[in-house]
């Protein structure tokens, strides 16, 4: 059946959207990948554990990327691996897309349907374009440091104390978006700029420490959304890059092949990682309807001041 012009149209455009995004989408490991090349085999109670430190604190705004390094150092395990760290997000994806499934249906057919009848106010089609232009600013940033800085994994940036730093400061600037943040826009107010902005913010993320899901809620917040609506849009601004990149990492472990015991940890860790995403999506949102974030605050601040006291003393190497 042949197409008309602004079918031919529709699927074009979606067509380069996707290719903007999936092309360059490599480079985005950096920003998933907080651990060297080095990898020492997980056994399934690490992998179970490291699984729910992801779940947890990849929709927190406490920075996913900065626990997963940290923790296992802190109980002596060794670096579980990229790989290992980006796969295991698959199980965040997994929670994201089951937490907010009618949420992304509605929001493809009405796009579709938006574009079909020429209607770009239409706030499904606001929100669609918003995640597609605010994907694009953390691999124009992932594909600048790639060809900058081509050891970045081991570049100073990725530090412990580079950590700290960053989660102190990204502390301070939610303070401030608390306090400046009007929120008197909802859900349903969400356009092309929240897109944009947020999309720059969540660029930040690819420095460990600065949190992906903290980086952008502060700047939904400083933007003048409602906490519970830039948390929102902030968890399904992160889908396409998230995925793309664990998919990436998936295809690169099952080329490379693995054991069973190998097998049986990602698994494990990957299905951790489920189920405490969705616990925590599902808490945060709750808890963001009646509450600030505060709570957040204090335990950035006291995150990146205990590790640059543990590092002060000895007792964790600055690596």
């Amino acid at each position: 059946m042949a197409l008309s012009q602004r079918q031919a149209f529709t699927l074009l455009s979606a067509g380069v959207a996707v290719s903007i995004v999936a092309l360059p989408i490599k480079v985005l490991s950096i920003e998933m990948n907080p651990q060297s090349d080095a990898v020492h085999q997980m056994n399934l109670f690490q992998a179970v554990v490291l699984g729910m430190v992801q779940g947890l604190t990849e929709f927190l705004p406490i920075s996913s990327s900065a626990h997963l390094k940290v923790v296992p150092v802190i109980l002596g395990w060794g670096d579980p691996g990229s790989a290992f760290t980006a796969v295991i997000q698959l199980g965040s994806i997994a929670a994201v897309l089951w937490y907010f499934w009618r949420d992304l249906t509605q929001i493809t057919t009405g796009a579709i349907k938006a574009i079909g009848q020429s209607d770009y106010a239409s706030k499904d089609f606001r929100i669609a374009l918003g995640i597609v232009l605010g994907t694009i600013p953390i691999i124009f940033l992932g594909v600048l440091i790639k060809i900058l800085i081509p050891d970045f994994d081991n570049s100073p940036l990725r530090s412990l104390r580079a950590i700290a730093v960053a989660s102190i400061g990204m502390s301070l600037l939610l303070v401030i978006a608390e306090r400046m943040g009007q929120r008197k826009r909802d859900y349903n107010a969400l356009g092309l700029q929240d897109g944009i902005w947020m999309g720059l913010a969540q660029a930040l993320a690819i420095i460990p420490g600065v949190s992906r899901s903290g980086s952008t809620l502060t700047a939904g917040l400083f933007m003048g959304l409602e906490r519970a609506a830039a948390a929102r849009f902030s968890f399904l601004l992160g889908i396409p890059a998230i995925t793309l990149a664990g998919l990436v990492q998936l295809k690169d472990v099952l080329d490379k092949g693995l054991g069973s015991e190998e097998l049986v940890s990602f698994v494990a860790g990957t299905i951790s990682a489920a189920v405490f995403s969705y616990a925590a999506i599902a808490w945060l949102l709750r808890y963001l309807q009646t509450r600030n974030t505060w709570i957040f605050v204090w335990y950035r601040l006291a995150f990146g001041v205990a590790i640059l006291g543990a590092i002060a003393t000895g007792l964790l190497d600055n690596s």
